[in-house]
């Protein structure tokens, strides 16, 4: 789902005056728009699908300087930039681009991280083509969108190990004197973190895992977001002065009273959407049915890849099937193919028009080989006299009237049921919030799934001094929605504390 922001007169303009600087006329005097639209989009280098299924490396390779050069040519530099309005956390896209353009890579990642303290994961993993690209106003020219994810990955990757660069407000001497505590250190709350510290705040993020990252360690493979880029981006936050702590279990570590006597003064709720959701049909329980939340967290976080060399095995299946339509299945059934798997098949309730996956990740997985197959949904698992899985019975369906969410709701065909022979079934049909900590405390105001209740304007929650974002308010979101309810969560602990 996109998200559009509304500029604030204030930061409009000081994006009108970036624009009138006159490096940014003499650059739109140099090559004309007529010119620019001319310039096709340039495609971003990557593995071929035969080589990259039998590895775990980065499938986009990334642009080379002269390829981000001649995309960044295709921004038009508009007066009334249609991509910061589609950022959920207002990146001045057109300033980072023209700066890129000429060359200019220090200033480009220092603009990009004045508001985005994960540029390399943005540039990978964030739906650019709903959001930022979708408001390009090429697009309203017929023409393809700047690839803006592409460029901003380039930029941070060029300049992965200049963790000074955009680094404002990481002395200790300006620090001042409050204590605020982020819980969860995914992409909501170490972009809250990162904001928090900027603004001078001392602040300590407590992990639950043993290594910080959230849904960015856990969720998404390798092949997506590698993990020296996670490292390097984390390693960012702390250079603002943030401090955190893992292994550290909040609701059983220590209460949130606990930390309230040791000095915090106001709180993010980031604990994720941690909690599978499952079918609830015959045989769920046998080996080999595992929720995606388990298979990937072995695999992304535990290296179960790797298996013998880590201690966390993780099954090699022969014929995979993974049920659900949406990133989170996308990853694990090309994971799946990777560890060796001779089929692997999405098995989605809707047609392929309502997927929710992004784009990409659906052309990758055909490239590799993954079947898809459209309005299908499990009835039953079926095992063998060992417990262990060994197929499915399934039942088609059609398309009828839309739900609650807007999309046509499935109906079952009476009498379509059909068998087939699979030795790993994955469930990737979504996720809910983490229960641990929300549940622990009094007076939290939860939703109807379990979610955090809170004004979305602010991310304030039904106690005082306390905040939440990401997955734990939204179920299951993308990063940069994330992202953009740490920013506003920032913003308002600030407020909020500036009257205390």
């Amino acid at each position: 789902m996109s998200q559009s922001i509304k500029l604030e007169p204030q930061q409009a303009e000081r994006l009108r005056k970036e624009r009138e600087q006159p490096w940014r006329q003499a650059l739109r005097r140099e090559i004309s728009v007529q010119k620019r639209l001319t310039i096709t989009r340039q495609v971003m280098p990557q593995q071929e699908p035969e080589v990259r299924i039998k590895n775990f490396k980065e499938v986009n390779l990334g642009y080379t300087l002269e390829l981000a050069r001649a995309e960044a040519q295709r921004c038009l530099d508009c007066g009334n930039p249609g991509c910061i309005a589609g950022c959920p956390v207002a990146i001045d896209i057109p300033t980072f681009i023209k700066y890129l353009e000429v060359g200019e890579l220090e200033k480009a990642l220092e603009k990009i991280r004045e508001t985005n303290g994960l540029p390399a994961i943005c540039g990978r993993v964030c739906p650019q083509e709903i959001q930022c690209e979708k408001n390009c106003n090429l697009v309203k020219a017929g023409k393809e969108p700047v690839a803006i994810g592409h460029l901003e990955r380039f930029v941070a990757d060029f300049l992965c190990t200049r963790q000074d660069i955009g680094a404002v407000g990481n002395s200790g001497a300006s620090r001042k004197k409050e204590k605020i505590a982020v819980i969860g250190s995914g992409p909501g709350g170490l972009t809250a973190a990162a904001d928090l510290a900027r603004l001078g705040y001392r602040v300590t993020v407590f992990e639950a895992l043993h290594l910080p990252g959230g849904v960015l360690a856990y969720g998404i493979p390798e092949f997506r977001l590698p993990r020296e880029i996670l490292h390097s981006e984390i390693n960012f936050i702390r250079s603002l002065g943030v401090e955190i702590k893992a292994n550290f279990i909040v609701g059983q570590t220590a209460t949130l009273d606990d930390l309230k006597q040791a000095g915090y003064k106001a709180f993010f709720l980031g604990t994720g959407a941690g909690l599978p959701s499952f079918m609830n049909i015959p045989g769920e329980n046998l080996l080999g049915v595992f929720s995606a939340n388990e298979y990937l967290t072995r695999v992304n976080l535990m290296k179960g890849f790797r298996f013998p060399e880590f201690d966390t095995p993780v099954p090699r299946a022969r014929k995979a099937a993974v049920i659900g339509g949406g990133n989170v299945a996308m990853d694990a059934v090309r994971t799946a193919l990777r560890l060796g798997a001779k089929e692997a098949v999405i098995y989605y309730r809707r047609s392929r028009a309502e997927m929710p996956a992004r784009a990409e990740e659906i052309k990758h997985a055909e490239e590799e080989g993954i079947i898809f197959n459209f309005l299908t949904l499990p009835v039953r698992f079926l095992g063998n006299e060992k417990g262990e899985l060994k197929g499915m019975i399934l039942q088609r369906l059609k398309l009828g009237e839309p739900d609650s969410s807007g999309r046509p709701r499935p109906v079952p065909i009476p009498g379509s049921e059909f068998e087939v022979e699979v030795d790993l079934a994955v469930v990737a049909i979504g996720q809910s919030p983490n229960p641990l900590l929300i549940k622990k405390l009094p007076g939290l105001k939860l939703g109807r799934w379990g979610n955090v209740e809170v004004d979305y304007q602010t991310m304030t929650t039904s106690l005082e001094g306390v905040y939440a974002g990401g997955d734990a308010v939204r179920g299951g979101a993308t990063v940069i929605l994330a992202m953009g309810d740490g920013r506003r969560a920032a913003r308002a602990m600030d407020n909020y504390l500036k009257k205390c």
